[in-house]
């Protein structure tokens, strides 16, 4: 019997991102283009929320809006090269231009 407010331990946590990463295997390039998207999008609005605070002198606001951004940008990349790796037909054009060279 657990607590609900007992905290993770290491081992917990550990079994969750491979489970969580079991998951993701299933996700079509589709999805993944979609989650680059929305990372992308996040990362924006973080960079005009920093800038909005650059304007009015917030440091505190603007360093965590800016590493925010970062963060997102980070994830859309990540998000957005798994959903060109996962697409197989963008081997075949990859293979069809190489021959026709």
């Amino acid at each position: 019997m657990t607590n609900e407010n007992t905290p993770l331990t290491q081992s917990d946590s550990s079994v969750e991102l491979s489970e969580e990463h079991f998951e993701e295997e299933y996700e079509t390039a589709a999805e993944y283009h979609r989650m680059a998207a929305m990372h992308f999008s996040a990362a924006a609005q973080h960079h005009l929320a920093a800038a909005a605070a650059d304007d009015e002198g917030e440091n505190e606001s603007t360093a965590r809006h800016a590493f925010q951004a970062f963060r997102h940008q980070l994830n859309a990349v990540q998000y957005a090269e798994t959903a060109v790796m996962d697409n197989d037909s963008l081997d075949d054009v990859s293979d069809d231009e190489a021959n026709n060279s």
